[in-house]
């Protein structure tokens, strides 16, 4: 069953072009995840793998980029779930971008009653990181 998680709008005070390039590099990404949470962390500018505790061995990459509007991920092959990430960003005005992360995952009915509220609060959380850093 396909469920959609979107995150808030969030209001990073940044040139688009420079919170790209920055979330367009999974080699940023590290400082970004609590280190309690995930083990393990190896990337490449397209590419990671990390331990979710509880989860495994899991591993994402990037499969498309629209310059300064769009990065889309997904799972590794053989990754646990079928899922798709998208990161949008808008410019509405200089230092001024607009971004938003949509989820789009197949969870088993049980499942999705069990991951949406920790997912929806892990993509609102990470909207709320992405505010405070300086691009």
């Amino acid at each position: 069953m396909e469920t959609k998680i979107e995150s808030r709008t969030g209001k990073i005070n940044g040139l688009t072009e420079s919170v790209y390039n920055f979330l367009s590099n999974f080699n940023n990404f590290k400082n970004l995840i609590p280190p309690d949470k995930v083990k393990n962390w190896k990337s490449t500018e397209d590419s990671c793998h990390f331990t979710i505790d509880g989860i495994g061995e899991t591993g994402i990459r990037i499969i498309e980029k629209q310059p300064f509007s769009l990065i889309k991920i997904s799972g590794e092959e053989g990754s646990k779930f079928n899922f798709f990430f998208w990161i949008q960003l808008k410019e509405v005005a200089p230092y001024d971008t607009r971004i938003k992360l949509v989820l789009k995952a197949d969870l088993n009915p049980m499942l999705k009653i069990m991951a949406t509220k920790p997912l929806q609060t892990f993509l609102d959380t990470l909207v709320s990181q992405l505010e405070k850093l300086h691009y």
